[in-house]
């Protein structure tokens, strides 16, 4: 398998020793401080995903961007190295103030264009074959997904993020919409684990609801469709590592404002284990993290109930949310673009994340399910059933976790 070439990262750790020796714009202050804030570890953390920054120097710091950097991900594995890193600002606000501010937050960005610049090429695509099967192989890939050249060497893919964002196969995996005809009814966007986060938005104050926090107007850049939202509800659609990464309408109507690219962090989920809440994924999470991720952001007008807001949120490492060129970057409320149901938005590349609804008050009071769909898995207690939850957990967070570009 083609590794990054090791030299490519050596004038990004040259930079970071001089920012420490220099402290520029307090690098040094800032992680010197994170380092003396480190939290212990949580009972029950898996040793194989912990690293402990208790003491830890510039050199500590170098050499694990050194083997971050010539790491490559399987399916089930790719959360390792994020969670390595996040227990530097886990519950520790100096270990944010580093990753979030200054030249901490420029570190962080480019070693994400780094590793993005790897996976954008050709050296990456051995990469691709072993996610293919992991995935299950060529040929159930290629069913589901489509592949430009089967059977050919790496399926036709040209890079890694080539076949991250591969496009659904609609002749043999089609996923149908309901209901196309009736605008009343909201689609998934994505292939997704849903989550209520509140239902009486606020717009600027952060009122705990059970224990969940939101700013709308943060999450919309300050637009002015936030006060549309006023008192309404939100959900959360929290993509999957293995699956579909394009991201579609909701509902019908019209694109009243876009903007694919609010910039944002990289790093900073401050409680990386509260995401999966003993896996129940995302539930009760306060999701006002977000807020301050890379992200991008439309707002559709529907013809009888409201506006529906949708922001698709890039998290740990994520630098990328591509939209489709019609729903870019749209300012002219007047004209906008219609949009059917169903009809595709966008795409991560190497990670992913998930996309945040927004609907007006009284307008999407709850998520209703048809009987025999699933709700939630159950965790059995033999050991391999352990071991498959945890699996189950990594393959889900791996699409959190990783790089975009």
């Amino acid at each position: 398998m083609a590794l990054p070439n090791k030299e490519d990262i050596q004038p990004f750790i040259q930079q970071i020793r001089t920012w420490y020796d220099t402290d520029d714009t307090g690098f040094c202050t800032f992680f010197d401080a994170a380092v003396e804030n480190v939290k212990p570890i949580p009972e029950g953390t898996d040793e194989s995903v912990y690293k402990d920054w208790e003491g830890a120097t510039i050199d500590t710091l170098c050499a694990f961007f050194e083997e971050w950097y010539e790491w490559l991900p399987g399916v089930p594995e790719g959360l390792d190295y994020i969670q390595k890193f996040s227990w530097l600002y886990y519950k520790n606000e100096y270990g944010l103030a580093f990753v979030t501010k200054g030249k901490g937050y420029e570190m962080t960005k480019q070693f994400v264009d780094l590793r993005g610049d790897y996976l954008d090429s050709a050296d990456s695509t051995d990469l691709v074959d072993r996610w293919i099967n992991e995935l299950g192989g060529a040929d159930a890939v290629c069913d589901e997904f489509v592949c430009p050249a089967p059977g050919t060497p790496h399926q036709g893919f040209s890079n890694f993020n080539d076949f991250f964002a591969r496009e659904l196969n609609t002749v043999t995996k089609s996923r149908p919409i309901t209901a196309p005809d009736d605008d009343s009814v909201v689609v998934a966007p994505a292939d997704s684990v849903i989550n209520m986060i509140v239902d009486d938005l606020t717009l600027e104050t952060k009122i705990a609801v059970k224990t969940v926090f939101l700013n709308v107007k943060e999450l919309l850049n300050n637009s002015s469709y936030a006060d549309r939202f006023l008192g309404g509800t939100a959900v959360s659609c929290i993509l999957m590592p293995d699956t579909y990464h394009y991201y579609h309408a909701p509902v019908s109507g019209k694109v009243v404002e876009s903007n694919q690219d609010v910039a944002g962090e990289y790093f900073g989920i401050n409680n990386f284990p509260g995401l999966l809440n003993d896996d129940n994924v995302g539930y009760g999470y306060s999701y006002s993290v977000f807020e301050h991720f890379r992200r991008g952001y439309l707002v559709i007008e529907t013809a009888n109930y409201g506006c529906v807001g949708m922001i698709p949120v890039g998290l740990n490492t994520i630098a990328s949310v591509i939209f489709e060129e019609p729903f870019k970057n749209i300012t002219d409320s007047t004209n906008g673009v219609e949009v059917k149901k169903g009809d595709r938005i966008g795409c991560f590349k190497y990670g992913g994340s998930l996309n945040i609804l927004l609907f007006e008050k009284d307008r999407f009071p709850s998520l209703n399910i048809m009987q025999g769909q699933q709700i939630g898995l159950l965790i059995g207690e033999s050991e391999s059933e352990v071991k498959l939850t945890r699996t189950r957990l990594n393959r889900f967070l791996n699409r959190i976790a990783y790089l975009a570009k």
